[in-house]
């Protein structure tokens, strides 16, 4: 599944093969939370600027549509006409941070929908039997996601029970997968690593998850709360314990420089709404940092956003007809801004892994650490 091509530290570079395609790692996926990417991308979008895998969110497709309806359109491969990989969360997060009155049990959680109050129960078993319905080809672990600061006491147990629900996962997904009627039997199941800042608790979580032998793991419950030092050296603290022969993925994570760090690190996936938040908002990646777009400055700017860049938008057209989409409230102004952001993104990747394989990682890194977080 996964290949090992590379190490520069702990960086490394390498292959994921999945159903729907292989996967050049490190990767940054490109977040369709509802089956579509927020400012009006679509697959075909996705594939122009080098998409590699599409994140798609259990807990949102499960309360609409409804999973059932996509598995009886053939999949969620098929209901958004992708044809690349796909990755979907398993929906612990959103629970943990949309749902209200929301009560954790050893069988799994009860909640309301965000949407319209309505109770509903979801344990590793539903979680799994709702992802085997969307048919992705890797399916996230249900776990508990809680903030930091976190009391330790709870964490302990949280971790604990985590680990239980991984264990059930794993056996669900095994069942779901091997029947005759299913969407994707190739579907894989990662673990995901809780602890929050306590080196300790995310040592030993971790030793537990990796006997399961998944094939794949992410380090989970960061990027809610931390610093950007604690959460990197919490990723330092587990990355030593992580098989080296399966994929690692930093979740919600994040900015331009988080990922050269993460990935500095030992990381080799990545996913975050920020590239598209942010481009929704007129704030703009580019290689000599953020602007935005909406400051009067660019008004007869007839550059594109970045000279370097050969995102659809940057061939064509110039800031100042950008700005002018913004301040007339144009939708196209969100499509335009989100596709460079996340074109800047899979750029951000490509390079990252063109400089692994020269072996300038290091000088990469020096670069554009402090660049590319540099407000213009």
């Amino acid at each position: 599944m996964y290949k090992l091509i590379k190490l520069d530290g702990k960086a490394r570079r390498g292959e994921y093969a999945t159903p729907h395609g292989v996967v050049q790692t490190p990767v940054f996926m490109n977040v369709g939370t509802q089956a579509a990417i927020k400012g009006g991308l679509s697959a075909d979008d996705l594939r122009e600027i080098d998409c590699q895998v599409e994140l798609s969110n259990t807990y949102h497709l499960h309360l609409r549509p409804g999973d059932p309806l996509i598995r009886d359109m053939g999949g969620l491969h098929r209901f958004m006409q992708w044809d690349r990989p796909i990755l979907t969360d398993s929906g612990g997060f959103q629970i943990f941070s949309l749902a209200s009155l929301r009560r954790i049990k050893e069988e799994g959680v009860y909640f309301n929908s965000h949407i319209d109050g309505r109770h509903i129960f979801m344990g590793p078993e539903e979680s799994m039997r709702i992802q085997a319905n969307l048919g992705s080809d890797i399916a996230m672990a249900f776990d508990e996601c809680v903030g930091i600061p976190a009391e330790r006491s709870y964490m302990e147990q949280s971790c604990l029970r985590t680990a239980r629900w991984l264990a059930r996962c794993k056996a669900a997904l095994t069942d779901y997968t091997s029947r005759e009627d299913a969407v994707n039997p190739g579907q894989v199941l990662w673990g995901i690593n809780q602890g929050a800042v306590f080196h300790d608790l995310r040592i030993d979580h971790m030793k537990r998850i990796a006997d399961l032998d998944l094939p794949g793991y992410a380090i989970g419950g960061l990027a809610v709360g931390e610093s950007h030092q604690e959460m990197y050296d919490t990723i330092e603290a587990v990355e030593e314990y992580m098989p080296e022969d399966r994929p690692r993925y930093l979740m919600g994570v994040g900015t331009p420089v988080n990922i050269i760090e993460g990935v500095a690190r030992g990381v080799d996936f990545f996913d975050c709404v920020m590239p598209a938040r942010n481009g929704r908002h007129g704030h703009l990646y580019t290689w000599d940092g953020v602007i935005n777009i909406k400051n009067e400055k660019y008004a007869r700017d007839q550059q594109p956003i970045d000279p370097q860049c050969q995102c659809p938008f940057c061939r064509r057209y110039t800031r100042a007809y950008l700005r002018h989409l913004f301040k007339a409230e144009e939708i196209l102004a969100l499509r335009f801004s989100v596709m460079h952001n996340l074109y800047f993104y899979n750029s951000l990747m490509k390079r990252i892994r063109r400089a692994l394989d020269s072996g300038e990682f290091a000088s990469f890194r020096r670069q554009f650490t402090e660049k590319l977080d540099h407000r213009i």
